[in-house]
């Protein structure tokens, strides 16, 4: 196993993750999925702009795209919340995962969120509800799905469209509880402790990867997916078609089967008697 990331390396690794001209998944639809049908609504309350989802081809395959979208401006990232997402997002989610299910597509995710909006129309609205029905949804869909970190994920507002079959992590992305300027806060009351907490909660990808919480860690090109926009694309894609076409080829109960087993795993440990 790996030496734990000093906190130096821990922070660098989160700068990398929250870089402003990193890919965010409109980029990568740009660069490697041409035919992207866009979808907007969640069909009950309006369209929250910091998750976008709709129809694609990868390879052969015809597919649903769900992701997180931060925008490269300031004006972008107001619009779209920094990416945070609220109850709408989840619902708009939801809706067009049960579209890949009711015509058979896989279900492709790029989570790139520091976490749920934290405002408060949208606790108002039912935020800590709909990422439980997404989390529910995601886990009893019987399509192959295929979820990629290619920046923060960040909390709930992650895991609320990250459950799936196989989790892969770009090589610079985070994945983590909290956040680690929030975590520094709870546990040394001083948000300047951020790297210390970075490097805690093992937040890069290899770590995670050698803990068994993802499945794969995606190259990036030299200094960090930002300087290479197509490469990246091409090869997260790349990466995504082979998930798919690996879980075409299970059955769908195995498949549910496989994803529940999966998760129950998690957490679980085992205690050795030294003496």
């Amino acid at each position: 196993m790996a030496e734990p990331m000093t906190p130096e390396a821990a922070w660098e690794a989160v700068q990398l993750a929250r870089h402003q001209d990193r890919p965010q998944s409109l980029d990568y639809v740009a660069h490697a999925l041409p035919d992207f049908l866009e979808l907007s609504g969640d069909r009950l309350h309006g369209d929250d702009k910091a998750v976008v989802g709709g129809f694609a081809t990868l390879g052969t395959h015809h597919i649903v795209l769900i992701g997180h979208q931060k925008g490269h401006t300031l004006k972008e990232r107001q619009e779209r919340s920094f990416g945070m997402s609220r109850p709408e997002g989840y619902r708009k989610a939801m809706r067009l995962a049960r579209l890949g299910e009711k015509f058979g597509l896989p279900v492709v995710t790029l989570v790139d969120t520091p976490g749920a909006y934290p405002g408060k129309d949208a606790e108002e609205g039912g935020q800590a509800g709909a990422i439980a029905r997404s989390i529910e949804t995601f886990a009893g869909l019987m399509v192959p799905t295929v979820t990629v970190i290619i920046g923060e994920g960040g909390s709930g507002g992650a895991l609320a469209l990250a459950l799936a079959d196989r989790v892969l992590m770009l090589e610079n992305s985070i994945y983590s509880v909290i956040s680690p300027e929030g975590c520094a806060a709870l546990v040394w009351r001083d948000a300047a402790e951020a790297s210390r907490a970075a490097a805690a909660l093992r937040v890069g990808a290899r770590g995670l990867f050698e803990l068994g919480l993802v499945d794969k860690v995606i190259p990036e090109p030299p200094g960090g997916a930002h300087t290479d926009h197509r490469a990246m694309a091409e090869r997260v894609m790349a990466e995504v078609r082979l998930a798919v076409e690996e879980l075409l080829r299970l059955d769908a109960r195995d498949r549910l089967r496989l994803r529940h087993e999966r998760y129950l795993k998690m957490g679980s440990y085992t205690v050795v008697d030294s003496r």
